[in-house]
């Protein structure tokens, strides 16, 4: 027995042993195991901001590379160039201020409707109000006093004094909600008579933006027909305008995978290759030049021209990220959408673009507004779909036309 107890004893002895063993790695190791964990999901945002900026910044250095080398050439592009951003600008100034406008009536609309809602309520007040007063009289004037003053029936003045109290409380709570109310009316209507004024002042800095848009659209017009004189031929004409197709291939080599590294934010997005046949139109319209086709510039296209108004929105026509957002010679202001996969959308010819380098986009989300940069004489639509580079028919991606 003595022999047992010792044994079991050791084996006590050494577990503790061991216990103390573990629990001081397990100290020294817990440091660097807490230091080795991931950072949170907040510095991962702010990392996959920080490359979002820098490719941002990659992204303009481009286009103002490309600007310059397009400077030094000179010629009428430049200008062009100059006086088409200056109509995008304005032209997106005025949709903002559309936006604002139909935001401001809205408010106003909700404090009209809050106003007839009081004035409701109001009248319905003084209703009650009305036959409370109307109840009091009924019952006589001093009616309190006369009862107090007769001690013969204790029961009846007892009753009756108690009605004259209901009747008051009554009283004064109508009359303290009536109060409320006028207040909450007077509050109400001097919010209407300040958004009626704000409106008044969106609305006359609407008319100068557009008024400036009018005038800008016309001085470019004038430019076109001038330079239409000057260009004796189709190749002159060709030569200041005409589609860069060098220059569009060497942009979408540089920008291809641009976003690679950045985490996706659709990622429940079905992929683009899947969507072929069901792509939504970019425009509602009638195929001006179709793909492969000539356009005015005489030369054959990668896509297709669809006709439009100017101004008339541009949607995108899958989900994905603005890999470009700039003017291009021959296309104008033109947006280009990084499908992933390879898969590019690009939409020139635009009046005015509405997103900016990086920002995600889904289908059918407006990117831009149609109209004839570039030097084009009509309104319209330049579409392209890119895969790795090489341009697609459009026929066998988009919805049939119904």
């Amino acid at each position: 027995m003595a022999r047992r107890a010792a044994r079991q004893a050791l084996v006590v002895a050494v577990c503790a042993v061991f216990v103390c063993c573990f629990d001081a790695v397990a100290q020294e190791t817990a440091v660097p195991a807490a230091q080795a964990q991931p950072a949170g999901p907040g510095a991962e945002e702010r990392e996959a901001q920080q490359r979002l900026q820098a490719t941002r910044d990659e992204i303009r250095k481009l286009a103002e590379q490309r600007k310059a080398t397009e400077a030094e050439k000179g010629g009428v592009a430049v200008e062009l160039r100059e006086r088409e951003t200056r109509i995008a600008s304005i032209a997106r100034e005025l949709r903002q201020l559309d936006e604002k406008l139909a935001e401001q009536q809205q408010a106003l609309d909700q404090l009209q409707q809050a106003r007839r809602s009081l004035e409701q309520k109001l009248a319905t007040q003084r209703d009650a109000l009305a036959a409370l007063l109307r109840s009091a009289y009924a019952l006589g004037r001093h009616e309190e006093l006369k009862l107090i003053l007769q001690q013969n029936e204790v029961a009846t003045t007892s009753r009756v004094l108690a009605y004259h109290r209901y009747f008051q409380r009554a009283r004064m709570g109508r009359i303290g909600e009536l109060l409320t109310d006028l207040a909450d009316l007077a509050r109400v209507q001097q919010a209407i008579e300040e958004q009626v004024a704000q409106i008044g002042t969106t609305r006359v800095e609407r008319n100068g933006e557009s008024a400036q848009l009018d005038v800008e659209r016309v001085e470019r017009k004038a430019m076109l027909e001038a330079l239409d004189l000057s260009l004796r031929d189709q190749a002159a004409r060709l030569a200041a305008l005409g589609k860069d197709e060098a220059a569009l291939l060497e942009l979408l080599e540089r920008l291809r995978d641009v976003f690679a590294d950045i985490p996706k934010e659709l990622k429940a997005a079905e992929p683009f290759a899947d969507r072929r046949g069901r792509l939504p139109w970019p425009l509602v319209g009638k195929v001006a030049v179709g793909f492969g086709s000539s356009d005015d510039s005489g030369r054959a296209i990668s896509g297709i021209v669809v006709a439009a108004d100017d101004g008339a929105e541009v949607r995108a026509v899958s989900h994905g990220r603005v890999a470009y957002a700039d003017w291009l010679k021959g296309y104008g202001l033109i947006l280009i959408l990084d499908h992933g996969d390879g898969y590019m959308s690009l939409y020139g010819y635009n009046e005015s673009l509405l997103k900016d380098v990086g920002d995600w986009v889904d289908a059918g989300e407006a990117i831009a507004t149609a109209g004839s940069s570039g030097g084009r004489k009509s309104a319209g639509l330049y579409f392209e779909l890119r895969a790795r580079g090489k341009p697609l028919d459009p026929r066998g991606w988009l919805k049939p036309a119904s």
